[in-house]
């Protein structure tokens, strides 16, 4: 039986960042590439019934006592665009304390004194990247802990739930559950495996939508300008001085949400800002998007029609008021993380995941926690030691009896 580390390494040597520009499903195609090696995998494990779809999602069944509930486990195969996931050097370090040195050669150090955390995991042994890629556990881990949960079923006597499984493309860029199968998953509630520290139980996300915001100028030789050139730059640049700068996310904590501009492309001519807006509270999260509503008439007021255009789409809602009546499916994990030697915490989740959209779609589906730290980056690190006590948290969850 394969360990859960040696799926892991394995996983994150493919390539998979998605791409929030592209308009295709999956957004990248090499995404497909570890469906497909999944697809082989879970077959070697016997799940008879593994396939991949056209659109890339990954689906797959242990069968179990049809008595019980069948449970669903998520997790996403795509990485962040936000750093390289491209020739990943994952290494396992035993950390005694203090600095690990990533990259000698590139003087790259993962230092306490940035991480504090670090502390916490003294005398395990943690996967970490070179320093100039991210590692993937965000969310490979969850991936290689549903796999490893799944091959231990199957390869006991221990009377269980039916597992149904489910793998994503896209999820990073908020398109993950958009062609998720739910009548076809079968699942009467599930999980995504796709938090952080070990303990950690979401099931309040925030509410999301992306604003791109296209600006319109008139170009012309600079020597004979005036009165005449309008550059998009500079009215880009009003537009987002229109904007609160205390709901940036450098400021931002706890419940408090935010407007964060991800990217800027600009020329005299034409110019793109897009963001992203975030908060746990409906009505708050409405108001943010009559700001940047209220900015762009102003634009259009003060320039003319059509010099600012500003496209908003919600991305996913939060999942707190789907959970709420079914809370039932949240005790039942947590009594498997107290079995697997956690200590139980909710938090909200300063993110989205799969769950909260798939929530919405009527199958209930908090978040658990992977183990893996500092996602998005190159500092990103995982404990194999975490990662254990995530597959027996996994095993538990399929083996209780209400």
């Amino acid at each position: 039986m394969k360990t859960v580390q040696d799926r892991f390494l394995r996983y994150v040597s493919f390539d998979t960042q998605s791409d929030e520009f592209s308009e295709t499903c999956p957004s990248t195609a090499k995404q497909k590439l570890l469906g497909a090696a999944l697809v082989e995998e879970m077959k070697e494990m016997g799940i008879a019934d593994a396939r991949m779809d056209e659109h890339g999602y990954v689906y797959g069944t242990v069968p179990g006592d049809p008595r019980l509930p069948n449970i669903g486990l998520i997790a996403h195969m795509d990485t962040s665009p936000d750093a390289s996931g491209a020739d990943i050097k994952a290494k396992i370090v035993e950390y005694t304390g203090g600095d690990v040195c990533l990259n000698e050669e590139k003087d790259i150090w993962l230092r306490q004194s940035d991480y504090p955390t670090l502390k916490n995991h003294i005398g395990k042994h943690l996967i970490v990247t070179d320093g100039t890629t991210l590692l993937g556990a965000d969310d490979k881990a969850g991936i290689a802990e549903i796999m490893a949960a799944a091959e231990f079923l199957m390869t006991t006597r221990m009377n269980h739930a039916t597992l149904k499984i489910g793998f994503t493309p896209d999820e990073e860029v908020g398109r993950g559950a958009d062609k998720f199968d739910v009548a076809g998953f079968g699942a009467d509630y599930a999980y995504t495996a796709d938090g952080g520290p070990i303990g950690e139980i979401e099931y309040e996300n925030f509410n999301a939508a992306g604003a791109k915001v296209e600006f319109n100028g008139l170009n012309i030789h600079p020597g004979s300008a005036k009165d005449k050139m309008v550059n998009s730059q500079y009215i880009a640049m009003e537009f987002q001085s229109l904007l609160p700068a205390a709901q940036k996310p450098e400021h931002t904590e706890g419940y408090e949400g935010f407007i964060h501009l991800t990217d800027m492309q600009g020329e005299v001519e034409k110019s793109t800002l897009r963001y992203i807006i975030r908060d746990h509270d409906m009505a708050k999260f409405e108001e943010k998007k009559r700001i940047m509503t209220a900015a762009a008439d102003y634009i259009n007021a003060k320039y003319g029609e059509n010099t600012c255009v500003l496209t908003l789409r919600d991305s996913y809602f939060n999942m707190k008021k789907c959970i709420e009546p079914v809370m039932y499916v949240v005790d039942r994990a947590k009594k498997a993380m107290q079995a697997a030697g956690m200590n139980p915490v909710e938090v909200p989740i300063r993110g989205g995941t799969d769950g909260a959209r798939l929530s919405y779609e009527g199958l209930p589906c908090p978040n658990l926690c992977t183990g893996g730290e500092n996602y998005h980056g190159r500092f990103e690190f995982i404990p194999v030691e975490d990662m254990e006590k995530c597959v027996k948290m996994l095993v538990e969850i399929l083996t209780t009896v209400d």
